[in-house]
């Protein structure tokens, strides 16, 4: 279900924010593509698993990792700890679709020795690669009140 989120008290997210929680998302990924080869190697009969059909496999994990938590809160577990959520320029939830666009570009970004994401410094608003292609940006949620 798409969303609007409350846009009082946010900005954009920084590259080193965005970077830690991807280093606390890959973590969680390697435990996921780690569990997905184990089942495989069992199915398998205990033998290595490779080919286009395991690939593919992995980089499906990965996306349904991503795609679940961009369209379910604009979060992931290192975007929690962060307090950054990615959101669509208009400040709604990923769609399924904005989501697979997103997963593709930011491969490129990243395969591109980083460069997508370095290229948020040198843009005017801020954005990835992938997020202008995909038309979504990250911002930084503003710090929960105490009591």
């Amino acid at each position: 279900m798409i969303k609007l989120y409350d846009q009082t008290q946010v900005m954009k997210a920084s590259l080193m924010r965005r970077l830690a929680a991807l280093v606390y998302d890959v973590l969680i990924v390697i435990a996921i593509l780690f569990i997905v080869s184990g089942i495989g190697v069992l199915i398998n009969d205990g033998e290595p698993v490779s080919g286009a059909l395991y690939k593919s496999l992995l980089f499906l994990s990965m996306f349904l990792f991503y795609g679940y938590f961009w369209t379910r809160s604009g979060q992931t577990i290192g975007m929690m700890a962060w307090r950054i959520r990615v959101q669509t320029e208009e400040g709604y939830s990923l769609s399924w679709m904005h989501a697979l666009i997103r997963f593709f570009m930011a491969a490129v970004s990243l395969a591109c020795a980083g460069l997508g994401y370095l290229w948020m410094l040198f843009s005017n608003q801020g954005l990835t690669w992938h997020d202008q292609v995909s038309g979504t940006r990250v911002v930084q949620l503003a710090p929960k009140k105490k009591n």
